[in-house]
């Protein structure tokens, strides 16, 4: 593999550790980050982010955080210079070209009806395939605005789906931001301003916040901190979520109940035999009675604003739609500092924002939308072939269709790492990179096509039937473990790695113990 040319796009956790592992094997990549800092969306992120993730469960398994870091949950700094420090043990910062964006990617050598007709992925079920077929990439400088052409043999899409494009809602005619005489943004806008900006711009303003996720809950935490009661900032919720305070719920780790083997027994799983199905039919009482018993817990301060969800925490947890609560969030609510305004749909007007039930505007001076991102859009706009954009993330009523969550079966010669959510997106990115990397390397070889698609639909029917209307998340949170075991079976280790009966079955897996995994090469 030596002498592969072989691109990782983007320099965020997925992309540091696939052109780790390639380095690894002998291939020195190129790392393509159109940014000027690594990190992605660490790079970019309000001042009070911190890891939603303990910090044991967020790390490279072979590169445990430094000492000096004792935090539970790391603010966004420590993060980014963890990553640093990571590239630079590893020699992955000498690769990556910052200020150089992927604007396009098309194939060729081989024609799009033959490649639609292979039964065998890339026609030989190889990485490489036959050497017929490349990657041939756009790339733009952010310096000049020069755009290189380079031949590739390998793509790594490490572009993620929190950054780039973001989801901005649409309104009527005479209701949208047109009408409003104050500023509007998205919080994709509000990380990229940096800390002291921010807070520059939100001092002593009314801000309205739409949104209850991650970053909605960032920022109304940071216009908390800045405005007190005096400004308080207004969220506007379209969806209630859960948002959890702590990881106990009455005093109980509730990883335990959500995330260990024992909880995945629970569940039906994909490719499950006869007994596992039916163990997990007897047990869905008790998965029932994890749920109530952590909700019981965690409702107590939602219910007194009628926060509560009306999907379950499981559900949730299946979805990964949970959010940790930024520190103080109850208590700002309770002292007024933020304020919950639930509405399914809203317009605005010269002074601010029209919600449901509320018979005069939110008066407000800045409305930040917490809305998300477009991450399919972003997907799809590396390619400039019509047939790839249109088959890559599938359909609406699909989950995005990639064997073991990283390959799709008729896209040749490229991988998709980061895109699917689990219990911690660094830890799974990494273990997928060492498997991508092994497969590389001919540590073995994917199955045909027809095979791979039948995977990839018993996946979409456990997402369907676990993840509800979420199911486009492509989460495997929940079975994060039985996931793990197939990637260590393809690259033919051991995937028990705990000591024991007991640890295997109630420890929850995390980084540390993969770290002496050793896929098998050629």
């Amino acid at each position: 593999m030596e002498k592969k040319r072989v691109v990782v796009v983007g320099a965020g956790v997925s992309g540091l550790a696939a052109c780790k592992h390639l380095l690894e094997r002998g291939c020195r990549p190129t790392v393509f980050e159109a940014d000027a800092a690594l990190g992605g969306v660490w790079a970019r992120a309000p001042a009070c982010t911190k890891l939603q993730t303990p910090r044991p469960l967020y790390q490279y398994s072979d590169f445990p955080w430094p000492d000096s870091v004792a935090e539970v949950f790391p603010d966004h700094r420590q993060v980014v210079a963890y990553l640093d420090e990571y590239a630079r043990h590893f020699g992955v910062l000498g690769c990556i070209r910052f200020g150089h964006r992927v604007v396009g990617m098309e194939f060729h050598g081989v024609g799009e009806r033959e490649v639609d007709a292979w039964e065998e992925w890339a026609g030989n079920g190889q990485a490489f395939g036959s050497g017929d077929g490349e990657w041939r990439l756009s790339v733009a400088s952010a310096a000049d605005g020069h755009v290189e052409t380079h031949k590739v043999d390998f793509v790594i899409l490490c572009i993620g789906k929190f950054s780039g494009v973001p989801s901005i809602p649409t309104f009527p005619t005479g209701k949208g931001p047109e009408e409003f005489d104050g500023q509007v943004i998205h919080s994709m806008d509000y990380a990229r301003m940096g800390p002291s900006k921010a807070k520059e711009m939100i001092t002593g303003k009314r801000v309205t916040v739409v949104g209850y996720q991650k970053s909605a809950l960032d920022i109304a935490a940071e216009c908390a901190e800045v405005n007190g009661t005096a400004h308080p900032c207004t969220m506007v919720v379209r969806t209630k979520h859960w948002i959890l305070p702590d990881f106990f719920a009455w005093g109980y780790d509730i990883s335990k109940l959500y995330l260990n083997r024992f909880s995945e027994l629970l569940i039906h799983k994909p490719g499950e035999g006869f007994l596992l199905s039916l163990l997990a039919t007897f047990l869905t009482p008790l998965r029932w009675a994890f749920s109530k018993f952590a909700e019981s817990y965690y409702s107590i301060p939602m219910k007194k604003y009628d926060m509560v969800p009306d999907h379950s925490l499981f559900e949730a947890l299946a979805a990964s739609v949970i959010a940790s609560a930024p520190k103080d969030h109850y208590n700002r609510l309770e002292e007024g500092s933020i304020v919950l305004k639930k509405s399914k749909t809203f317009s605005f007007c010269k002074e601010g924002v029209l919600v449901e039930g509320e018979p005069s505007p939110i008066k407000s001076d800045i409305v930040i939308f917490g809305t998300g991102f477009k991450g399919d859009e972003k997907i799809k706009d590396m390619f400039t072939s019509e047939y790839f954009q249109s088959i890559v993330v599938g359909l609406t009523s699909t989950t995005v269709p990639l064997y073991r969550e990283c390959i799709h079966p008729k896209i040749p010669q490229l991988a998709v790492i980061g895109y699917s959510e689990s219990i911690s997106n660094l830890y799974t990115s990494d273990i997928r990179a060492k498997w991508l990397v092994c497969f590389m390397d001919g540590g073995f070889k994917l199955p045909n096509v027809t095979a791979m698609q039948k995977d990839i639909l018993e996946w979409d029917k456990y997402m369907k039937r676990y993840s509800g209307r979420y199911f486009r998340r492509s989460s495997i949170m929940i079975l994060h473990n039985w996931y793990n075991d197939l990637l260590c079976r393809d690259m033919g280790c051991n995937p028990r790695r705990k000591k024991g009966f007991f640890a295997e079955l109630f420890d929850v897996y995390g980084p540390s113990d993969y770290a002496d995994l050793l896929p098998k090469k050629e």
